[in-house]
């Protein structure tokens, strides 16, 4: 089954929008606060030259963790190591990857919640103490070897903050959420994506990709690549309000940025369980689409317009999806 374009993971044709990574906090839009206070904790560990304090990013996918550890890289001047949490299946993995590291060096681990707990405790004397203890030998012969490691930043992403352990947590100085973009930060990041492909956009049809990219910047740049063969297509090259209809239209994906899956859940809801509540398990069934899916990739837009309600007893369709969906519900319904 093809995977929708308005899915927060990152797809393999994302791979392409790596080049549109900014490189330094300037040229990083959006994220405000953020960005404020790692320009003050970058510069104090540079003024002091120290290693910056360990790094925790969350928040939904797709709006730029993994970007922002590139950045503080830059800034400090020093390289990074990319890994993610499932990667790391044994201690000796993650072992190998911090003997490796020089002074200074940033270590970025996407998806940290998903490490296996014992590499997640190898992490902690590191963490502390820029030490790793390895046993070596077997049974009684084996014996434990305290090994230094040089002053690194380790910058951890997740998009389940409540899913990592306490210990874990704690020994992260410097913990910041990012939010959804607004449609202005999302039309400036449009802009320059097609600045950066030389594309002739106008600030109408920059607005009209931004106001249907769900607040991620990974969506806002895939949908621009698939308007822009729209509009070398049909229209000279030309990224105008008129095509961006014609091409997103075309995707199913409305006004406010829901496509058909999305409306087959809400529709779920609402025509095979009156609205709810209705058990996750059971309305999986229903649409034909794993739990997961349906809690990593639906409902978080869909928690944020208001959509849905999620409750003791199951999920919930609001006022406001029943009238983005033009459905008639009874009166008495939401008083």
């Amino acid at each position: 089954m093809e995977e929708s374009v308005l899915t927060n993971e990152e797809l393999p044709e994302d791979i392409e929008s790596h080049s549109l990574r900014p490189k330094l906090l300037g040229e990083f839009i959006g994220q405000t606060e953020v960005k404020e206070m790692m320009n003050v904790f970058i510069k104090a560990a540079k003024n002091r030259n120290e290693s910056l304090d360990h790094v925790l990013l969350y928040g939904p996918p797709g709006l730029g963790k993994t970007t922002l550890a590139g950045i503080i890289a830059n800034e400090i001047g020093v390289n990074i190591k990319i890994t993610s949490g499932p990667s790391i299946e044994r201690s000796g993995d993650l072992a190998a990857i911090l003997t490796s590291l020089e002074p200074g060096d940033i270590l970025f681990i996407d998806e940290i919640h998903r490490l296996p707990r014992i590499v997640e405790e190898i992490l902690y004397p590191a963490m502390e103490d820029f030490v790793i203890d390895i046993v070596v030998g077997r049974d009684s012969t084996s014996k434990s070897i305290r090994v230094d490691l040089p002053p690194f930043t380790l910058v951890g992403a997740t998009t389940r903050f409540g899913d990592l352990s306490a210990p874990l947590r704690d020994r992260f100085g410097v913990v910041h959420k990012l939010l959804y973009y607004n449609e202005e930060e999302l039309k400036e990041i449009c802009e320059r994506t097609a600045k950066i492909f030389e594309s002739d956009i106008k600030e109408s049809a920059a607005f009209e990709i931004a106001r249907r990219s769900r607040g991620t910047p990974r969506i806002t740049n895939r949908l621009f690549r698939r308007v822009r063969d729209f509009a070398d297509v049909l229209n000279d090259g030309i990224i105008d309000q008129k095509i961006c209809h014609v091409a997103l239209d075309k995707l199913h994906i409305d006004h406010i940025g829901l496509d058909s899956k999305d409306h087959s859940y809400l529709e779920g809801i609402i025509d095979k369980f009156d609205g709810g509540p209705v058990g996750i398990e059971s309305l999986a069934a229903s649409i034909g689409e794993e739990p997961t899916t349906i809690e990593d990739v639906y409902e978080p837009y869909l928690l944020q317009l208001g959509f849905i309600k999620r409750t003791p007893r199951g999920r919930i369709a609001t006022q406001k999806a029943y009238r983005h969906l033009k459905k008639r519900h009874n009166t008495r319904l939401f008083e």
